[in-house]
């Protein structure tokens, strides 16, 4: 099933963030349908930096083609900005097509961006943001690869100049919006309110964030049809690291975390060493 037709059919979706091929096995593993690449984990995980803008739009790309190569599940890519004027973000949605992108969800922040639950955000003027996405539409190799619009409009304009915003990226050939940062349950509904029918909503929850977290069954409910948790995984990894360096630091041994690691072998059973060992036996000796 296709990341458009599975959009069109309840349940909401749940896509976590991924950053890498091991995340991204370990998400299909756990039985999701989508997956989540996102700028700001990929920022924190290979640059060791925040999410303002600093990972490129080739690092993403390679970073999309890893992972495609280790799982077939949709995966949404996060395409920031386009990386640039409507020209630079056709060649994004080119690239990330080719890279096995489901969907590329794309906002008007200036470039460099920054988190959508920074402040001191800016945007580009919505007319420009309409014409990158017309150029990205016009660019893309198939139907079935979306174009999430995303807008940051409600930190800089207001909840209603984001709707405005949202309605004209619609009308360029948005196949989904994503209204970042909605800051109450009341925006949340609003947006639901404005939009349920009309195209697939995406929602953000980020732990910590602007945006009250909200459960899935609780954005169905609203209208949502799609929501993320794109950075869970880091702050979750980032945790477990902060601990198990501290302890190995302190006892000079792992013995004392055992407990909360996988050990060479368990390690190997997720990564289906056995199998591909098997696989690659199969073609050995195999005249050509």
């Amino acid at each position: 099933m296709t990341l458009k037709s599975r959009l069109a059919q309840p349940p909401i979706l749940v896509a976590p963030g991924v950053y890498d091929g091991m995340t991204a096995a370990l998400a299909e593993q756990a039985g999701f349908e989508a997956l989540y690449l996102s700028g700001a984990a990929v920022a924190y995980t290979r640059l060791g930096r925040p999410d303002i803008g600093l990972a490129t739009m080739s690092e993403m790309a390679d970073t999309m083609a890893l992972i495609r190569d280790r799982v077939a599940l949709p995966v949404i890519i996060d395409a920031d900005t386009g990386f640039g004027n409507a020209l630079n973000a056709q060649r994004t949605m080119r690239v990330y097509e080719r890279a096995g992108a489901s969907a590329l969800q794309v906002e008007d922040q200036t470039y460099p961006k920054r988190c959508g639950h920074l402040s001191d955000k800016s945007l580009i003027p919505r007319t420009e943001m309409a014409g990158k996405i017309a150029a990205m539409a016009d660019a893309r190799a198939s139907e079935e690869t979306l174009i999430i619009a995303r807008t940051d409009a409600i930190a800089v304009e207001g909840v209603d100049a984001a709707l405005e915003r949202a309605e004209a990226y619609l009308a360029a050939g948005a196949d989904a919006l994503f209204i970042e940062a909605p800051r109450s349950a009341e925006e949340l509904s609003r947006i639901a309110a404005t939009f349920r029918g009309r195209a697939p909503l995406m929602a953000n929850m980020v732990e910590g964030g602007a945006t009250p977290i909200q459960s899935a069954a609780d954005l169905q409910a609203l209208g949502f049809d799609l929501v993320i948790f794109p950075g869970g995984i880091v702050r979750a990894l980032m945790r477990t690291a902060e601990d198990y360096y501290q302890s190995l630091h302190a006892e000079g041994s792992n013995a004392p975390f055992a407990d909360r690691m996988h050990d060479f072998k368990g390690l190997n059973a997720r990564l289906g060493t056995d199998a591909m060992l098997e696989t690659g036996a199969r073609f050995e000796g195999r005249e050509p």
